[in-house]
């Protein structure tokens, strides 16, 4: 029986998040939400913290094979960004650079020769069958530079969107950080 608090449901680019008019016409644009428990945290900051530390084994694997193919084209890898943000900075989020900050959400992402993205995790409250129920949308906008970047995305997206949604169950799974 699936807990509902662990459903991750694909839903429209919620236009309060800021990355909802980013970019005219993107190359990827999609957004999942989940469900957060009353207790959990409501800072967008910590909760990106909190997804990206907990993710998959596999995904760790898929990066390191993504890694490793996009080096040979001369594209940042995660570790390079990591070292980019070494030195106890806490202007990243695991590989990510931030790029903004609110009370609700956080954006985060990364330019690169082949492509812009940035990644949304906001805070949202919405009114359900039980009431007002807060949920953690998880959004992505892509702007491809050259046909390198649509290649490039044309190849990631089903990854993507499996490593978003595996990472949005996991976090309901571990239990999300209380206030």
């Amino acid at each position: 029986m699936p807990n509902a608090n662990r459903s991750v449901q694909a839903v429209a680019l919620p236009t309060e998040s800021a990355v909802a008019r980013l970019y005219n016409a993107p190359d990827l644009a999609d957004a999942y939400a989940v469900r957060l428990p009353d207790n959990a945290i409501d800072d967008p900051e910590l909760l990106a913290r909190f997804l990206f530390a907990h993710q998959a084994g596999w995904v760790a694997k898929l990066m390191g094979l993504r890694d490793a193919l996009v080096a040979r084209f001369g594209l940042k890898t995660a570790k390079q960004l990591r070292t980019e943000g070494s030195g106890g900075s806490r202007e990243r989020v695991d590989f990510f650079r931030i790029f903004t900050r609110s009370a609700h959400e956080i954006i985060l992402g990364e330019n690169d020769s082949h492509l812009d993205f940035r990644v949304s995790v906001l805070q949202q409250t919405r009114d359900t069958r039980d009431g007002r129920s807060r949920y953690l949308v998880l959004s992505t906008v892509v702007h491809c530079h050259n046909r390198l970047g649509r290649f490039y995305i044309l190849a990631i997206a089903p990854f993507h969107r499996l490593v978003v949604r595996s990472t949005l169950r996991r976090a309901a799974r571990v239990g999300w950080p209380t206030a």
